[in-house]
């Protein structure tokens, strides 16, 4: 039996096909949402390195240190991961420069623009439904890949999206409730 997807069947293969799987290791699919990923949290560690100029609360200092420590070792991973396969490691900056199509839930570059001119509350504010949006676009990054056949199989990238979907869920349950009390 092969289980199948997330919220799929499980499905009956042959032993033949059931060695095949032994040797899974990555897909196209998982390469470019390690690639877009790689983008995707630094886009994050800069909207963080606006909340230590623009924000002077304590509470969402902590939060963007748990951020900050989160995404750039998930960044480190993911460059490993991808240099160990042979594959093109993309700068950190290289998905969301100019004229480049945004991933879902990345902040415009006039979004952007706008949390830079932000100062205290109004940031604070800017800054969570901000990242909420981003937040929320990691995980239909998740969805999209775990609705690819045959992506995630690899015990290293099935765990790793894992971790960042629930790490991104009880994110964004925590920034919700930072800002209803902002509200």
């Amino acid at each position: 039996m092969q289980p199948g997807a997330p919220g799929q069947p499980s499905r009956e293969i042959t032993a033949e096909k059931s060695r095949d799987l032994s040797a899974v290791e990555y897909t196209g699919a998982d390469i470019k949402f390690m690639q877009g990923m790689i983008g995707h949290h630094a886009q994050a560690l800069e909207m963080v390195e606006l909340l230590k100029k623009n924000s002077q609360s304590e509470e969402m200092k902590k939060l963007a240190l748990r951020i900050e420590l989160s995404q750039d070792d998930e960044i480190k991973m993911m460059q490993n991961w991808l240099a160990v396969r042979g594959q093109r490691v993309p700068a950190r900056t290289e998905m969301h420069q100019h004229g480049a199509a945004l991933m879902p839930g990345m902040l415009t570059p006039d979004e952007m623009l706008q949390l830079s001119k932000a100062q205290g509350t109004a940031f604070d504010r800017l800054f969570l439904e901000g990242m909420i949006k981003h937040h929320g676009g990691a995980l239909t990054m998740v969805r999209e890949l775990l609705d690819t056949p045959g992506a995630a199989q690899a015990s290293d990238v099935f765990g790793f999206v894992a971790d960042v979907e629930a790490d991104q869920k009880a994110e964004i349950d925590r920034m919700g409730s930072m800002l209803a009390s902002l509200k």
